[in-house]
């Protein structure tokens, strides 16, 4: 088949993504600050909790609530999903610091400040 017969969807599927129908009526909402994924030849698992402990060293275990499995092609469309969506989200508010010390010197390394020495 000749590519001006095709469906434009079929020249370039990323080009324009399918939306489904979708049912929300029994949707639930949790929020999740932990994520542990693990993996298997076919899947890909998520295993979603809420990490109330504030350092580094968690005095109490994590508390999983959810755990997502999804094929590899389904993982990579998500990949894609959040990476588009983080992109757009630093291009508006700045770059997303991961390393918890430095969001809490604002960015900046730990250094004392003028006339005074480390301890």
């Amino acid at each position: 088949m000749s590519d001006e017969l095709r469906a434009p969807e079929a020249i370039n599927p990323a080009a324009q993504p399918q939306q489904f129908p979708v049912d929300s009526s029994t949707l639930s909402t949790v929020y999740t600050n932990f994520c542990r994924v693990s993996v298997t030849p076919e899947e890909l698992v998520l295993d979603f909790g809420l990490n109330t402990t504030l350092g580094p060293n968690p005095s109490e275990p994590v508390r999983l609530s959810h755990r997502v499995v999804m094929n590899f092609y389904t993982a990579k469309r998500l990949l894609g999903a959040l990476m588009g969506v983080v992109q757009q989200h630093e291009g508006s508010f700045g770059a997303l610091e991961l390393d918890y010390q430095k969001r809490m010197r604002g960015g900046r390394p730990l250094t004392p400040p003028p006339g005074m020495s480390k301890v």
